[in-house]
Order: structure tokens, then sequence, then C-alpha cells
């Protein structure tokens, strides 16, 4: 279901040190880029609409729809963040003209 590079997990982990007092819980969610939609990551709380894996020093949750969209779901890390990528792309809406193709961090 998900998958966290090594790289990943010791950035969230650092993260986490820092920031104490914050929760430990990280949506993964869609949204549209410039290149169309894609998966992105943000702290947040888990509904009866989620998928839930605990991994230990933190907890990653997605919308059970989403999943079933995506299939599976592998965050890793680049030197512009972090990169969330689903086993199945997410389709391009019709009539969809983005691609501006200036920043590194589209897909």
């Amino acid at each position: 279901m998900f998958q966290i590079s090594d790289t990943a997990r010791t950035e969230l982990k650092n993260f986490f040190t820092s920031n104490p007092s914050t929760d430990r819980k990280i949506r993964i969610f869609s949204t549209m880029a410039c290149s169309g939609p894609c998966l992105n990551i943000a702290l947040d709380e888990p509904t009866d609409k989620d998928v839930v894996e605990d991994f230990g020093d933190f907890t990653f949750f997605i919308d059970k729809t989403l999943l079933d969209q995506v299939k599976s779901v592998k965050i890793d890390l680049s030197y512009m963040g972090f990169i969330v990528d689903p086993e199945v792309p997410l389709p391009v809406p019709e009539g969809f003209t983005g691609g501006c193709n200036s920043c590194a961090g589209c897909h």
C-alpha cells in the first residue's frame, strides 16, 4: 500500500524530532499542479474514510477511494522535497491545458 524510501523516512524523523509537538499523522492527497493531477502530503487527522498505515515514528493515511484509484504509493525525497508517486497515475481531466514544465517538482 505505502512504500517509503530510507531518505524520506530519515527526513520525516528529523522533521518530527525538530517539531516534537507536531502530531505525526500525514495525509496523502490529490492536488492539481501545472502538469496535471499529482499526489502530495500534509499534516492532518485521519477519518473513517481513510486507509491508515503506521510506520512506528509516524502514520500515513489516504482516502479509500483515492487509494483504490492509485493502488499504492511510494514516497521518496529529492532536492526539491518529497515525491509522492502513485502506482497508477491519476487521470488528467478532459480539457486540461496545463504543462508549463517550468518546475522540476512537477511530474
